[in-house]
């Protein structure tokens, strides 16, 4: 898992953003329902938020690639479907 996780470059903090992309694009949100690391209620609150998909997934954890991985894929795939 350590591997899934990069560094982010320096310049990526000195980029001037004007508009959240969220505000004009779609976007998707998994909800990991076990998750103890950030609060459900909390991911339910960023994905009503922006307008995001939800998409429960019951008994997943912080590591939901991990532990609920089918479920991650058909969210990716979903996401995929209706892009332009």
């Amino acid at each position: 898992m350590a591997r899934s996780q990069v560094f982010n470059a320096a310049d990526n903090f000195k980029a001037v953003i004007t508009t959240a992309a969220w505000r004009s694009k779609p976007s998707w949100m998994l909800v990991a329902t076990k998750d103890r690391t950030i609060s459900p209620d909390f991911e339910r609150w960023y994905a009503e938020r922006a307008k995001s998909h939800k998409v429960e997934v019951l008994g997943a954890s912080h590591a939901v690639y991990v532990s609920k991985p089918k479920e991650v894929a058909a969210l990716i795939e979903e996401a995929a479907s209706h892009a332009r």
